[in-house]
């Protein structure tokens, strides 16, 4: 079981904290949340917790946005076929949808592919092109790929194709010769919000051309698309993001389109309450299992349905994949444990490089993850395809998995990615060369101190704060997603009141109790802490706040995320 440390976030000095408190009229551990995460302002703290599409930034700030633009319209004008490359995850396919619905609804002539993860891999590739060539198109967009396709480019140069690229990748040292390229991460690129999905990327070239058709307020209406991608790509929601998924998460909610209505209804999810943590864990899942176990087409074929039967059919297909995809993931992962234990024995290692050429592709990123989370180290799991390693990487939240990547480059045939995640393609028998090369440079960078994983908490609160005016205010920190995560508080001097349960042998659930005040507490995965809770002794929890349904009333109970004994 791993051991976490806890760490109190960095806050101001403690005068703007009891400004904030008094300005804004809220309890000081909220003030300490909001002066933790940087928002010190009024002016700030305002923009926040009221993001406005007023905020969001002019979108031809984006180095060759008036480039992309005006090559659209010709084509558009001319009746040019525009063929639209994709990505066979949420993002990617998320990206496609709005792309082919808003050039569709814009009059163009369009068609899309998204790459066999099996057969072709990630990225944009010659088959792609060749394709849109039968086609007679002359105009392709890439959407959530492309900043590392160099050849597929230059090939589509040869036959007379220009690309557009929209990704939101790392760009390597050099870029492909396309005709233009969008994407905040480019050397020279002054736009100033570095952290879009792709699908965000992609919505900034549909908002220039609808700003440059006269009709800018339109683009709003696919920032469904938008909300769907970021939550599930794990982009940063704050800045522009945070305006995104918050109108995009109100159209889920008042007015979905059909295609993605069919989706809820398969998820059985309730309008209205659909959030961030609902994409992620239901809506994406059946989205993504398109493209892990067959055609990743039908994600789009179902989002862009105008009859939500329809939607409703292909989504239980989906759903059913899911569940497969769920049996292999499990395998999997139980068959990755006793590699990686065996890897790590004797301390010697400071990352997980695992191999076996039965592992299934589509699964290989989830599992990858579930080990991040189980060792506490940088994965990469490798499967075979064609006498080729294809592979997924995740990472711990110090460590740039894409560097380490980049640096190991030499030997690799492709790779791209982010801080965090990243895809990678190499040789077979360079697999042990590759292992030995990345774990050296996690020798490097990674300390003792951060082989331990960290909980970070924004404030420490007694349970006697609970209040509906608290509750409140809380909700405003909403939309909750990565980098703008569900405030993490810390109560001491808790005892369990009442009793305990343990479920299922692997879960507490009890009733934290201080200073005569008594909530529901939920601890998923801390049954071997019970002897702490059962000592009659205080103890110190660590958790998030979160809203459940009894009786079809809401309520609010503890979800903990950690329990030490106050005499540790």
């Amino acid at each position: 079981m791993l051991n976490y440390r806890w760490t109190i976030r960095q806050r101001p000095d403690e005068s703007i904290v009891e400004k904030l408190k008094e300005t804004l009229k809220i309890p000081m551990s909220l003030a300490n949340v909001l002066a933790a995460r940087g928002l010190t302002t009024t002016a700030d703290i305002d923009k926040f917790f009221e993001p406005s599409l007023e905020d969001i930034h002019d979108p031809f700030l984006m180095d060759s946005m008036d480039k992309a633009v005006e090559r659209i319209l010709k084509a558009i004008k001319n009746g040019e076929l525009i063929w639209i490359h994709g990505d066979y995850d949420v993002d990617g396919t998320a990206s496609t949808s709005m792309m082919l619905q808003f050039l569709r609804d814009n009059g163009a002539k369009v068609e899309y592919y998204i790459p066999d993860r099996f057969e072709e891999g990630y990225g944009l590739s010659k088959t792609s092109v060749n394709k849109a060539n039968d086609r007679n198109a002359k105009l392709v967009i890439t959407v959530d790929v492309g900043i590392t396709s160099f050849e597929p480019v230059n090939h589509a140069n040869s036959l007379g194709i220009d690309t557009i690229i929209c990704d939101h990748h790392e760009p390597g040292d050099e870029l492909p010769d396309a005709f233009c390229i969008l994407d905040p991460l480019k050397p020279n690129c002054n736009y100033p919000f570095k952290h879009l999905a792709a699908c965000g990327v992609t919505f900034k070239l549909l908002q220039a051309i609808a700003k440059t058709l006269g009709k800018e307020e339109e683009a709003f209406n696919y920032l469904d698309y938008v909300s769907i991608a970021s939550a599930a790509d794990m982009v940063p929601l704050i800045g522009e993001n945070r305006a995104f998924a918050k109108y995009g998460l109100d159209i889920l909610n008042s007015n979905p389109r059909p295609g993605i209505k069919g989706l809820i209804y398969c998820t059985q999810l309730k309008l209205g309450s659909i959030n961030a943590s609902s994409i992620v864990y239901s809506l994406a899942p059946l989205i993504n299992a398109a493209g892990r176990l067959g055609d990743a087409k039908r994600s789009v074929e179902m989002m862009t349905q105008k009859d939500e039967i329809a939607a409703f059919q292909i989504a239980q297909q989906l759903e059913q994949e899911n569940r497969r995809r769920r049996a292999f993931d499990e395998q999997t992962f139980e068959e990755a444990i006793p590699k990686a234990i065996k890897m790590i024995e004797g301390g010697k290692h400071r990352s997980l490089v695992l191999h076996s050429p039965k592992w299934h592709a589509g699964v290989i990123g989830i599992v990858a993850s579930r080990l991040v989370d189980k060792f506490h180290l940088p994965t990469v799991l490798l499967t075979s395809i064609d006498n080729l390693a294809k592979g997924s990487a995740r990472s711990i939240n110090t460590f740039d998995i894409h560097n380490a990547l980049k640096k190991c480059g030499y030997m690799l045939i492709e790779y791209g990615g982010h801080k965090h995640a990243a895809g990678l393609t190499l040789d077979e028998k360079r697999i042990d060369e590759f292992r030995e090369a990345f774990d050296k440079i996690a020798q490097e960078k990674i300390t003792k101190d951060m082989l331990v994983p960290e909980i970070t908490i924004d404030s420490e609160l007694m349970l006697n704060e609970l209040s509906p005016k608290f509750l409140k205010v809380l909700n405003k920190f909403a939309p909750f997603g990565f980098d703008n995560y569900k405030p993490v508080f810390i109560t001491k001097g808790v005892t369990s009141a009442n009793g305990m349960k343990i479920l299922m042998n692997k879960h507490l659930k009890f009733r934290a109790y201080q200073s005569n005040f008594a909530i529901d507490a939920i601890a998923y995965h801390l049954a071997h802490k019970s002897k702490i809770l059962t000592s009659g002794k205080p103890f110190s929890i660590v958790y998030n706040l979160e809203e459940i349904q009894i009786n079809g009333y809401p309520t609010i109970q503890l979800r903990i995320r950690d329990i030490k004994s106050d005499q540790e």
